[in-house]
């Protein structure tokens, strides 16, 4: 798929860093699922996270898993001080997380269904102003977990 067709959330990975990654692999060393979040700043609103892609092996489906790395994803986001999530998915998949559709102000580069660009407030109202085009910051958080591995692999 040509990177210009891609989703506006797939877009983004290759100018920004990732935030938090969820990765847990089968026993054949492929991944089982994945869910990823980004940095971005939502015009107006300010700094939160872009969600995806999320993805779960085809053969895992309907396990419930998806809605466990969502359920993490979200508590990590939080926990990590960040007021909002958007992503572009399916909403009423989404709705049970407490997503809702974006405030009508608020652009992704590239075109978007509408229908599908959705938003959490992890903090209520953290999208009240929110107006204006989402933009990848490029920056991003480590875990002291992750660093450690990092400074691991580097030896």
């Amino acid at each position: 798929m040509p990177r210009s067709a891609r989703p506006a959330s797939r877009r983004y990975p290759s100018g920004c860093a990732k935030v938090a990654g969820l990765r847990a692999d089968s026993p054949s060393a492929q991944a089982a699922r994945t869910v990823r979040l980004w940095n971005v700043v939502a015009g107006r609103a300010g700094a939160g996270l872009l969600l995806g892609p999320l993805a779960v092996d085809e053969d895992r489906r309907g396990l419930g898993i998806g809605s466990k790395l969502m359920r993490e994803a979200l508590w990590r986001a939080a926990r990590m001080g960040h007021r909002f999530v958007l992503l572009v998915g399916d909403g009423p998949y989404y709705a049970r997380f407490g997503f809702e559709p974006a405030p009508a102000g608020l652009d992704l580069p590239g075109p978007v269904d509408r229908a599908r660009f959705l938003a959490f407030e992890i903090i209520p109202g953290a999208l009240a102003n929110a107006g204006g085009m989402v933009v990848a910051t490029g920056e991003m958080e480590r875990s002291r977990r992750s660093v450690a591995a990092e400074q691991r692999l580097a030896a």
